[in-house]
């Protein structure tokens, strides 16, 4: 069904867009190589901030680095704001992020080009680092780490100096935490990181949620013998044990009731020799879930089970806690808002949960791919949220 919007944005424009940007920092494979504080990210934020201004934007980079283009409303105070990354992996694609950010500038470009200011100011984020430290949403946030060892690159290179090269100040970073009455909501496009849009054919996702996240290091101690000499009922064989365990979160994963998935994706075996028995076995464990409750429980009986499968293998484990991230709900009234969007424009759409922690198809590939109509869609949708979203905290004084 196509609906005649009396706003609507320019798919051609949006999707030029996309294409410019992808040929900063391009790969003969086609992919888009932008790492965060590279020459290709400059150029990148370079480009996006003029874009950012000959939409009407004033634009401005805080502490963290982050840009911030500002389309003024009709009055002072709290933002809609919008917005995600273009900084990629070292192999990635054309729209993780990027959509985010050129949708929310497009939005502006089509208030503009029809003399329409909203109540509430646009704002339109590009947070920095988003691919791995993630420092610029976690300063936006108040929860950044107070010690710049942390955020040290792999090449050796300080914070400091990669904030500086953006226009950001690590001895201020403090200074780039937003507060709750800045901001009114904060709605951000995305490409799916996943398949089940695709899958079942809808054509929005409304997101649920950002899951929280257990990350868990576990060592598993047995004896190294000689894998000739040493008869099996003798054996305290780590890899064993470490194999039935992995097995074990598999299991826990597929026949708990919820939502939730659990990931081994890293495992490291010593002295790794063919004619030894594995005496020591460390592994990861990735679990997410929208409930923490479930992720708590998930976890509580992993432990028994692994209890269970050392004393039964003659073995030793420790469990180390090495991430903890908890569960973020999205607001219902702006999931609200999106869906009656996705039901005035016709639009298929189904509820899903955020599982790739830090964004709202498969991304994080070179070959990830998002059509121009479904690009188009995507920012209609986000223009029409923000314009019924506008409406309604004003009515409602901003909350």
């Amino acid at each position: 069904m196509t609906v005649r919007l009396a706003l609507s944005v320019n798919g051609s424009r949006l999707n030029s867009s996309i294409a410019q940007l992808a040929q900063i920092g391009k790969l003969t494979g086609g992919g888009v190589s932008r790492v965060a504080f590279s020459k290709e990210d400059l150029l990148a934020r370079k480009l996006v901030e003029s874009w950012m201004r000959e939409a009407g934007m004033t634009v401005r980079i805080d502490a963290a680095g982050n840009t911030i283009g500002r389309y003024p409303g009709l009055r002072e105070g709290a933002a809609l704001a919008t917005g995600s990354h273009i900084d990629t992996v070292p192999t990635g694609g054309h729209f993780d992020g990027v959509l985010g950010v050129l949708a929310g500038i497009e939005v502006v470009r089509v208030l503009r080009e029809n003399g329409r200011r909203l109540e509430h100011a646009i704002e339109t984020i590009v947070f920095t680092d988003e691919e791995n430290t993630v420092i610029g949403c976690k300063a936006m946030a108040g929860n950044t780490v107070n010690n710049p060892e942390y955020y040290r690159r792999s090449d050796g290179t300080s914070i400091e100096t990669c904030l500086a090269q953006i226009g950001g100040d690590w001895s201020k970073i403090a200074e780039a935490k937003r507060h709750p009455k800045e901001i009114a909501a904060f709605v951000e496009l995305h490409v799916e990181q996943g398949g089940v849009l695709e899958s079942t054919g809808d054509c929005i996702g409304v997101v649920k949620g950002i899951v929280g996240q257990y990350r868990l290091g576990v060592t598993v101690t047995g004896s190294p013998n000689h894998a000739g000499s040493t008869p099996m009922h003798a054996r305290k064989d780590a890899l064993v044990a470490a194999s039935q365990m992995v097995l074990a979160v598999n299991k826990l994963a597929v026949e708990t009731p919820g939502e939730q998935v659990a990931t081994v994706g890293y495992l490291t075996v010593w002295p790794n020799a063919t004619n030894t028995v594995p005496g020591k076995v460390e592994f990861k464990i990735d679990l997410r879930d929208l409930s923490e409750t479930n992720l708590e429980q998930l976890l509580a009986k992993m432990k028994l089970e692994f209890g269970a499968i050392a004393s039964a293998t003659q073995t030793e484990i420790e469990i180390t806690q090495l991430l903890h991230v908890q569960p973020t709900l999205a607001a219902p009234k702006i999931q609200n808002t999106i869906v009656e969007v996705c039901q005035e424009l016709g639009f298929s759409y189904r509820h899903l949960i955020s599982r790739a922690g830090h964004d709202a198809q498969v991304s994080h590939a070179e070959d990830e791919y998002t059509s121009p109509a479904e690009c188009t869609q995507g920012a209609n949708a986000l223009l029409q949220t923000f314009l019924k979203l506008d409406r309604l905290y004003a009515a409602k004084g901003d909350r």
